[in-house]
């Protein structure tokens, strides 16, 4: 059956672009585009591109929620960005990986950072939790990651940057304060946003550490089937995959299938194969205030002073945080 009253004020919660998606295909790091992203720093061109992309989720997100529940918009997403990435695979003779073990950790990376991190801040936001509340603990993934890098990855995470995560942190604070609700949210939901939390930081984790070398065409098409086989359940049992098909949700759907998982999450894994996973997690600091202006231009939706100094706190808080 169809699911009503859910929230349609968030939805956010991996080269450049679409074309940047399919150059960036070879896990030998030959293809110019990743070149090009092992040498820039995590804040350059590329990792703003990143944040733009992956931030414009929930734009298309809040077209599309209302014609098709948000577990079932996102088996539409999956399964159209996985039709994508197959057909480039096989017209592109992608490789394969040789063992079955890689299929299982490019499974994991895939369940992790799209199927749980999405899915359970959607499940948390049909059960009462603010999008503000739920902004704000995604904001700890940064904070997390780094602390996961040190002992998992054996990266080294500075002063300065500590200084820059914590910053950034508290410019995030500042950017959702006015949304900020215990409200009428259960248990359930709480509980659901902080495994999206923990979904996202391990997924981060895990995808530097067993997936950098994947093939970005063959190893995206696995990582999309096993999110959507994870989100495919909820989908059946809460929202009957009930489907009211439009023009806004044909809009919205194409844009979540191939600017977000296909671009978006290229542009991720491309800066996560070179970059330190501390380092490229402190872009997600820059979702909150993004989204909040893409709000305001698109929606007209109010835009305060204090979200403006929390901008200006969390992209000084990024600038550190992804400083060398």
């Amino acid at each position: 059956m169809r699911m009503h009253g859910m929230p349609k004020d968030r939805l956010s919660g991996g080269a450049a672009a679409l074309t940047i998606a399919s150059s960036t295909l070879d896990g030998t790091h030959s293809m110019n585009a990743v070149i090009a992203a092992r040498r820039l720093p995590a804040l350059s061109s590329l990792g703003g591109l990143f944040v733009v992309l992956w931030s414009s989720a929930w734009i298309a997100g809040k077209i599309g929620l209302p014609y098709a529940g948000p577990f079932t918009l996102l088996v539409i997403r999956f399964a159209a960005a996985g039709a994508v990435m197959l057909l480039i695979a096989l017209a592109t003779g992608a490789p394969w990986p040789d063992k079955l073990v890689d299929y299982g950790h490019l499974a994991v990376a895939g369940v992790l950072i799209q199927g749980l991190a999405l899915g359970c801040a959607y499940f948390g936001l049909q059960h009462g939790v603010s999008a503000g509340m739920s902004a704000l603990v995604n904001g700890l993934a940064p904070l997390f990651t780094a602390l996961g890098a040190v002992p998992l990855l054996g990266e080294r995470v500075g002063r300065r940057q500590w200084l820059g995560l914590g910053a950034g942190l508290v410019g995030v604070a500042l950017v959702v304060l006015d949304r900020i609700s215990l409200g009428a949210a259960t248990w359930e939901g709480y509980a659901a946003i902080f495994a999206a939390l923990a979904a996202l930081v391990c997924g981060t984790l895990y995808q530097k550490k067993y997936c950098s070398t994947m093939d970005l065409r063959s190893g995206a098409l696995i990582q999309m089937a096993a999110a959507g086989a994870i989100v495919f359940v909820p989908a059946l049992r809460l929202e009957g995959l009930e489907v009211e098909w439009s023009w806004q949700l044909i809009f919205a759907s194409s844009w979540l299938s191939l600017v977000n998982s296909i671009a978006a999450f290229s542009l991720l894994f491309a800066l996560l194969r070179k970059g330190e996973a501390s380092r490229v997690s402190a872009l997600f600091y820059l979702t909150a205030p993004i989204t909040a202006l893409m709000g305001f231009v698109a929606f007209h939706e109010t835009l305060s002073a204090t979200a403006l100094l929390g901008f200006a706190v969390t992209v000084g808080g990024v600038y550190l945080g992804t400083r060398s």
